[in-house]
């Protein structure tokens, strides 16, 4: 396998670029485009020929590294063969390869990515040069739906896109928006090619624990026409997926009968998804003169999946004990960090749950690109662009079974702190008699954003050793987002209302479910149990029909609003390529203005009906920043890095999202324990911060490197969701004790049972802190030993982060000194390589420390978070001519279990989940 790259004169430039590869639709040029553009900056002898063979990943890694060396700012860089060979699902995975990069995954792939401890909603992304933001719907563990800033990359195969660059620092031309990093996605684009160009895959996955083969493929033609004036390319992706996904969970533990934790709900957890992801891009290009290129690039992705999460479950602990008498503790033992990790229960509610959803997003992604070069020493560039996502979950539908009153419930963590040993006393869990149906919960809900951008720069050449730069840009940014739940016009709670259907005899609309043999289950633990069949309730009942079950905002109101952003800006930059004590010294400065005009909208539940409230604001910012690289020797380069950042408020983690910026307030009461109080503030200041960075490189050898770099954020304006319970009469907000016995309606008719015990989430700007952290990174190809082993080749990098944020309690006293949430104080990345021309094989190893998810933490706990995780993926191809090449991969080779816990000294289950390994057998042909 390999791509060669050939220079020699030619009409765009004095380089032309021919790409001859078997290494599948990503796998195209961005390492010849990133070559071609260095070789045309350098000297040519008239009708000189060179030529540069690239034979794999050995090959793809060197040019990489060529553009992180060139680069002013810290840069760090995947090309071709990485995306197409390295043994990934998706983007995310790919990315994770790359020093300080850690990923978040929903469903056993990549969802987002955190860069240097800060999280997804901290790091932009740019497709073709314009920003954009995917959204996906995701499992509750997982955040839910994505109605932050941060970027899904489930919703893209690798395939799409043949380069990735990772800017960690900041400069005056690149827009505002990151603290963490400015991912630019590149799709291929037909100049990229040397004339005709067809290239496909195809991939056979299986996975261990659901046992079913599910096909993958991919396909690229590409042409030039007109004498290489004119292109057109043309690619698409398509994968199914089927996957089992088992565990427990508790949700969270609280203080219970005796004061002593307990687990809210102890339960254990079948998901069961399926999912089909495609993927278009097309690209047209003209190059009207050799002084003009004009570009229009097209991304389609198109994700649709359904998602059954099935429990067997204890809700009673939670404080939601609907029976007739209250629940006793017979016997319990009790750990040193206060929590019962056994107990014999009386008078326990149990339940068994369904939930079905139906999940579907579409991307659309446009750009014209325009560049010309009025003369030598001035070049201009233009970019107009539209990008949409649309993410819609019309059926979230859920059943619930209960049985109340259960005598002699057991569990027992004592043996296995996260699979834990469950009884339900002389209950048949598989029996139609043991249970009655109790509520049906219709949630269906969508998010939508779109991007509008124009863009100008202008380069001038003012001497051989500056450059200026200069350009206006106007973007607008919408979002807007419904849910809808049962309501008869009120915020009161109706699921459990059930119109004509029988809450007994549940024996026609149930059926039998089992946990697989794939997770280790304490013996005496049911792993088999009855649960609504919700297709044959919705035939029967007819539960989707709106005039039988209405529904409406009313009871939904946090997830209704719309938040619109303006922004205005432009830039002056100037470059210096210069030297310092007669040593290469490449350098810019400039700085960054903007204006941002927030318009927010949002309800509040008044005078028996929703009020919606629309507030706008103004705000700007001055960003300068300096980057500076000085090539001590000619194998040490010397970074430094200074700029001020900021990002647009934003809720994060799936918690509240964009909507902290909406006016007004929702009440909602879903049951005794669950009952809430969420408000907005559309006067949040942005998240501001000052950045600093400092590298050294040594480039020791052909393709090698060790590196040292240091950062420091200094974050002076943080954006904190403020989280208490307390009674409603103690509510913040001023809102009257009817507003919650409205929402409490028929499913909590006490008085007092309703107003106890509200949480309340309220956003609000603190001071912040620190963050500050290195990144060791350690690359070279074997080639110095002798025979088999100068095949062999590694790559290592490590990342440690610390922080130290101000976290506010709700009277706005210092709560804690923590971490970032989504830090992870250690982080690396290993991958050993062999590669001749005919073989290549790879192992990769990723691990990420633990991390915090919420500060302080709820019910009780100090905080909440996620354990440390270590994933090992393999690779190897096998290349039988010019034109064929086979594949083999595996994936999570360890099982890596998913792990959530609560408080730091109690270590208390919150989610434990594995999906099993996945093996991909695959070819790619070149025609």
């Amino acid at each position: 396998m390999g791509v060669a790259i050939m220079s020699k004169s030619g009409r765009h430039g004095s380089i032309r670029v021919a790409v001859r590869t078997v290494l599948g639709v990503a796998a195209l040029s961005a390492s010849a485009a990133a070559f071609s553009q260095q070789a045309a900056q350098a000297p040519q002898q008239e009708g000189a020929l060179e030529e540069v063979i690239v034979t794999g990943f050995k090959e793809s890694l060197s040019l990489a590294l060529d553009q992180k060396r060139e680069a002013v700012g810290a840069v760090d860089a995947i090309v071709a063969e990485d995306i197409a060979d390295f043994p990934d699902l998706n983007l995310a995975e790919s990315i994770q390869r790359v020093p300080g990069v850690s990923i978040a995954r929903d469903a056993g792939e990549g969802r987002n990515i955190s860069v240097r401890g800060l999280g997804p909603q901290f790091t932009r992304v740019r497709i073709n040069g314009m920003e954009a933001m995917s959204a996906n719907g995701g499992t509750d563990a997982a955040g839910g739906t994505n109605r932050d800033r941060s970027f899904d990359f489930n919703t893209f195969a690798s395939e799409l896109f043949n380069s990735i660059t990772i800017r960690k620092t900041s400069a005056a031309e690149v827009e505002e928006g990151s603290l963490g990093a400015t991912v630019d996605l590149r799709s291929g684009r037909p100049f990229d090619y040397d004339g005709f160009t067809v290239v496909t895959s195809a991939q056979a996955s299986y996975n261990d624990i659901q046992e079913d083969v599910d096909p993958r493929g991919a396909f690229l033609i590409s042409n030039t026409f007109a004498d290489g004036r004119f292109g057109a390319l043309f690619s698409v992706a398509y994968s199914e997926r089927k996957l089992l996904d088992e565990g427990s969970s508790t949700v969270r533990w609280q203080a219970g009968p005796t004061g002593a934790f307990v687990p809210r709900i102890p339960r254990y957890d079948i998901y069961k998804h399926d999912q089909e992801r495609l993927g278009l891009t097309g690209s047209l290009q003209w190059a009207p003169t050799d002084k003009t290129t004009i570009s229009l690039d097209a991304l389609h992705a198109k994700f649709e999946a359904q998602r059954d999460e099935i429990f067997l479950e204890a809700p009673g602990f939670s404080g939601n004990n609907a029976g007739s008498a209250a629940m006793t503790v017979r016997e319990s033992v009790v750990d040193d960090s206060n929590t019962i990790v056994y107990g014999v229960f009386d008078n326990v509610d149990i339940r068994s749950e369904a939930r079905h959803d139906e999940l579907e997003t579409d991307f659309t992604h446009l750009t014209l690109e325009g560049t010309h070069e009025f003369t030598d020493r001035v070049r201009f560039k233009g970019l107009v662009g539209y990008s949409e996502a649309k993410h819609d979950n019309p059926i979230q539908t859920t059943l619930l079974f209960d049985r109340n009153d259960v005598d002699g419930y057991t569990y027992d963590f004592r043996g296995n702190d996260r699979l834990p040993q469950i009884t339900y006393g002389d209950v048949d869990v598989t029996d139609p008699a043991s249970w009655r149906l109790s509520q049906i919960r219709l949630r269906p809900q969508s998010s939508e954003n779109t991007f509008k951008t124009v863009s100008f720069d202008v380069a001038w050449d003012v001497t051989d050793v500056v450059t200026l730069k200069a350009g206006p840009q106007y973007k607008k940014f919408e979002f807007d987002t419904t849910a809808l739940v049962r309501s008869n016009g009120t915020t009161g709670n109706q699921e459990n209302q059930l119109p004509g259907i029988p809450a007994t005899a549940v024996g026609p609309y149930s059926e039998l479910v089992s946990i697989s043999n794939n997770l280790n289950v304490a013996n005496g633990t049911p792993t088999t149990w009855l649960i609504p069949d919700i297709d044959a309730v919705a035939s029967q009942f007819g539960i989707y029909d709106r005039s039988r079950f209405p529904l409406g905002i009313e009871p939904a109101l946090a997830n209704n609003y719309n938040i619109e952003e303006e922004d205005t800006g432009g830039y002056l930059q100037a470059d210096f390529n210069t030297f310092l004590f007669d040593r290469p010294l490449r350098a810019n400065v400039g700085v960054r203005y903007v204006e941002t005009k927030q318009t927010s909208s949002g309800y509040t539940f008044t005078a028996g009906a929703p009020l919606l409230t629309t507030v706008e604001r103004t705000y700007s910012d001055t960003l300068p920043s300096l980057n500076v690289a000085l090539d001590v020797t000619d194998q040490f380069v010397v970074r430094a890095s200074a700029a001020k950042v900021m990002v647009r408020p934003n809720g994060g983690g799936g918690t509240a999202g964009l909507g902290i910026l909406a006016p007004g307030a929702a009440v909602t009461a879903s049951t005794a324990s669950l009952k809430t109080v969420s408000a907005g503030n559309p006067n949040l200041d942005p998240y501001r911060a000052k950045a600093y960075d400092l590298s050294f490189e040594w480039y020791f050898a052909e393709d090698s490197l060790l590196s040292l770099a240091l950062f420091m954020k200094d974050i002076d304006s943080f954006v904190q969701i403020i989280r208490a319970t307390d009674d409603f009469q103690n509510n913040p907000l001023g809102l009257p004790d009817s507003v919650a016995l409205a929402a409490c309606g028929t499913v909590i008719p006490d008085a007092a049972e309703c107003l106890a015990g509200w949480q309340f989430s309220l956003p609000t700007n603190t001071d912040g802190g620190d963050l500050k952290g290195f990144e060791i990174s350690y690359q070279q190809p074997f080639s110095f030993l002798p025979g088999f082993w100068s095949n062999f080749g590694l790559i290592l990098n490590y990342t440690g982060v610390e922080s130290e944020i101000e976290y506010l309690s709700q009277t706005g006293a210092l709560a804690a000194k923590e971490d970032l949430t989504g830090l992870s104080k250690s982080a690396y990345n290993a991958t050993l390589y062999w590669e001749n021309e005919k073989f290549s094989a790879r192992v990769s190893a990723a691990y990420r420390d633990e991390f915090l998810t919420t500060v302080p933490g709820r019910n009780g706990n100090d905080v909440e978070g996620t354990a440390d995780t270590m994933t090992i993926d393999a690779s190897s191809s096998f290349t039988v001519n010019d034109n064929l090449t086979l594949t083999l991969e595996a994936l999570n080779l360890t099982d890596q279990f998913q792990d959530q816990y609560v408080d730091s000294t109690g270590d208390r289950l919150s989610y434990y989940h594995h999906q099993g390994r996945q093996y991909l057998l695959g070819a790619r042909y070149k025609f």
